[in-house]
């Protein structure tokens, strides 16, 4: 599959950033202009997501094959990864499967562990959302505050509130299949290990890698460093941004 993407810079290396599920490339846009300095970006939109054709089909191993397809077409060859949450799952695995194509891996808040089922209480939100009905995206917000408490967790979903070319509501993501095939994107990663520079970045405040992940880690990917990024959660990218971005820069440059 043809992703969706959107380049910023057009000098240094390539460099991939892959969203986390339900998300989509906007959500890096500030960031991507930041590593735009040194690095020519390219922020995907994942199948099923963001702007991205819709498909029957979602899996791990898809997404890799639709990353390699894409970047084939844009004869290019060797790639830096930035990979939050579930494109952090996606990076690991394109570096085990696809060494030759992976300079440098960069997986933020993610281990390759399976993890049990969560996001139940976001499904549940989404579904009070009536499209048909739908006035605004204030009536969606507070349809959603019954099951999540977070304005930044509603807010970040609502962007995958548009509107069709009639100007009826519409989500973004292929709601259905992300659903059905949830369980597809917690597996755990395996393979024959990585030897490139790997970078672990995690949030002080999130519990999504765990000192006891760390072997399981070190197998997998040898050359790994850890960092932490104190007094952020699961999206440290959007927490502290400029801690974010000066940990994983110092390690790509």
């Amino acid at each position: 599959m043809q992703l969706n993407f959107r380049t910023y810079g057009n000098q240094g290396p390539p460099l991939v950033i892959i969203h986390g599920f339900l998300g989509m490339g906007d959500n890096w846009h500030l960031l991507a202009q930041q590593f735009a300095t040194d690095f020519s970006v390219y922020v995907m939109d994942m199948r099923n997501h963001g702007k991205s054709p819709h498909s029957d089909e979602f899996s791990l191993p898809l997404m890799v094959d639709d990353i390699i397809e894409t970047l084939d077409t844009e004869n290019i060859n060797k790639v830096n990864i930035i990979g939050h949450s579930m494109g952090g799952k996606v990076g690991m695995l394109m570096a085990l499967e696809n060494p030759s194509r992976v300079d440098k891996l960069v997986v933020a808040d993610m281990a390759p562990k399976a993890y049990p089922r969560g996001h139940d209480d976001v499904f549940k939100a989404l579904h009070r959302i009536d499209l048909q009905t739908l006035q605004n995206r204030t009536e969606a917000d507070q349809l959603m505050t019954q099951d999540l408490a977070e304005f930044s967790t509603r807010q970040f979903l609502l962007k995958n509130l548009t509107r069709d070319e009639n100007g009826n509501f519409i989500w973004k993501m292929n709601l259905p299949v992300l659903e059905k095939y949830y369980n597809n994107m917690s597996i755990e990663i395996s393979g024959t290990p990585y030897y490139n520079p790997t970078l672990f970045v995690r949030g002080s405040k999130s519990k999504y890698i765990l000192n006891s992940d760390l072997d399981l880690i070190a197998k997998l990917f040898p050359n790994y460093i850890l960092e932490t990024i104190e007094g952020a959660g699961h999206w440290l990218h959007a927490d502290k941004p400029a801690e974010f971005y000066d940990v994983v820069n110092e390690f790509l440059k």
